[in-house]
């Protein structure tokens, strides 16, 4: 990731789609190629793969409103949905399962939210703005709803990921909404075997570090240069932070940019369109770990929602951090900048 300008913002990314909704895409083409048959099989597991939360049943109305939809002037009988959209996308620090504990590199329990991005795409879906939340942010955690019933206590000065920790989607996302008075449209979840898993049916990526990284927590250690990762090398060069810069959340956000960057780049040099085995191989790793809410809890549904972004190019999607500064209570943790962050989160509405 390049620098950050002084309201966070970073560089532009080269890759030309979300990683999931183009492999959403790209999903439903191999299909075709399989046959009636098989592709039947395939589409019934894929689409049931994936997991989903109803949080829109669980928060109700107390809530930022939606956002008007533009009627389209379309003569299709089913036009596309060209409307403005907010999606919080979260990769899951999870240790549930015996593949993520294999990767989690430590002995914690339960999950976390390590990467958290809420993507505005504009009216028209023809520009985007990907906004990353660093984890460490200090926070005023709002009462969320739980699944055994009552309801978590507001909590003043949480650390942003602790949302996902108590309350899971429901909370991350009703905690996003009540630090940026922007209603999520919809929610997207991949936790760790299944990143490492997109990565080794890639054929791996390749990334080019500005600094040596030398940090046995993730246990990753790579000498400054251009490196070909493998699913586990790149799922820990994700989860550095204590071996380069300062050792805080905001070099391991340039890291994970640097990352997504890197897979948008393999997924778009790779042809999956002539190879369905390997097309099939890369959708399961994706479906397998995906979690969304109800919305996008289908292969229709994700396929539809990257068809409306076909006229995003790279050139129009933004990616900038939202700015933070040091938290006074405490140096290792931050708070959002202001008026900055407000000026940021308005922007986007």
């Amino acid at each position: 990731m390049t620098g950050h300008d002084e309201n966070g913002g970073a560089g532009r990314p080269r890759g030309r789609r979300s990683t999931v909704l183009k492999i959403a895409g790209l999903t439903m083409a191999g299909l075709l190629v399989l046959g009636a048959g098989a592709a039947g099989w395939a589409y019934w597991h894929l689409d049931n793969n994936i997991k989903s939360v109803d949080i829109n049943q669980a928060l109700g109305d107390d809530r930022p409103a939606k956002a008007v939809a533009t009627p389209s002037a379309s003569a299709s009988a089913a036009p596309l949905p060209t409307g403005s959209l907010n999606i919080l996308v979260l990769g899951s620090d999870s240790r549930s399962g015996k593949e993520n504990k294999a990767l989690g590199g430590g002995d914690s329990s339960g999950a976390r939210s390590d990467t958290a991005m809420v993507v505005h795409i504009d009216a028209g879906r023809k520009k985007a703005t990907v906004v990353s939340i660093p984890r460490d942010t200090l926070v005023t955690r709002p009462s969320c709803p739980l699944k055994s019933g009552g309801s978590t206590a507001v909590a003043y000065s949480a650390m942003f990921n602790s949302a996902y920790s108590v309350g899971g989607a429901v909370c991350a996302v009703k905690t996003v909404e009540s630090i940026t008075d922007i209603r999520m449209d919809h929610y997207l979840e991949i936790d760790f075997s299944g990143f490492a898993k997109l990565v080794n049916a890639l054929g791996g990526v390749t990334v080019t570090t500005d600094e040596d990284i030398d940090d046995d927590d993730s246990h990753l250690h790579l000498k400054a240069g251009t490196h070909e990762l493998n699913g586990k090398q790149a799922l820990a060069l994700a989860r550095t932070r204590h071996g380069i810069g300062d050792g805080s959340d905001l070099g391991r956000i340039g890291l994970q940019q640097k990352l997504v960057k890197a897979l948008l780049e393999r997924i778009a040099s790779t042809s999956l369109f002539t190879d369905p085995a390997k097309l099939y191989t890369v959708a399961e790793a994706v479906t397998s770990s995906l979690t969304t809410d109800t919305g996008l809890d289908s292969l229709s549904e994700l396929v539809e929602l990257g068809r409306s972004l076909k006229g995003l190019s790279a050139a129009d999607v933004k990616t900038v951090m939202m700015p933070v500064v040091t938290a006074p209570s405490n140096p290792n943790r931050v708070v959002a900048k202001e008026p900055a962050a407000t000026k940021l989160w308005e922007s986007l509405r």
